[in-house]
C-alpha cells in the first residue's frame, strides 16, 4: 500500500513552532499546538405532521436522551420552531443528523435534522 496524500485532511490543525539549529539551515519543529475541533449542533426543527412520540423516540435512541431530557427538547422544537438535539464534532453531528433523516423517511416523517455550527 502506497501513501497518497488525501486532500481532504485538514492539516491547518497543526500549528508546528519551527527554530533553527546553531550550526546549520536545518529547520526543526520544536512543538505541535493541536487546536481543538469545531463543535456543531444537531438542530431538529418543526414541522406540522412529525409526531411528538416520533421526535422523543429519536432524541431517546438516536442522541441517547433520557426520556426527561426528550421531553424538554421535543417541547422546544414544538414551541420555539427547532431544538438543539447535541453538540459533536463535525463527523459526528453529521452521521446523527442522518441517521434522524433515514428514520424519518422509513417512517414517512418529514422530519427536517441539520447541522449548524456552535
Amino acid at each position: 500500500m502506497n501513501f497518497k496524500k488525501d486532500a481532504n485532511i485538514d492539516m491547518s490543525i497543526f500549528t508546528p513552532i519551527f527554530s533553527t539549529e546553531e550550526d546549520g539551515d536545518i529547520a526543526v519543529a520544536d512543538k505541535v499546538r493541536v487546536k481543538k475541533p469545531s463543535k456543531y449542533h444537531v438542530v431538529l426543527h418543526n414541522d406540522d405532521y412529525t409526531t411528538m412520540e416520533f421526535v422523543i423516540w429519536i432524541l431517546m435512541h438516536i442522541f441517547n436522551r433520557s426520556q426527561e431530557e426528550a421531553m424538554k427538547i421535543m417541547l422546544d422544537v414544538h414551541n420555539n420552531g427547532r431544538g438543539v438535539c447535541g453538540t459533536y464534532s463535525y463527523e459526528v453531528a453529521e452521521t446523527k443528523m442522518n441517521k434522524v433523516l433515514s428514520e424519518a423517511k422509513k417512517e414517512g416523517h418529514p422530519l427536517l435534522c441539520t447541522v449548524e455550527p456552535e
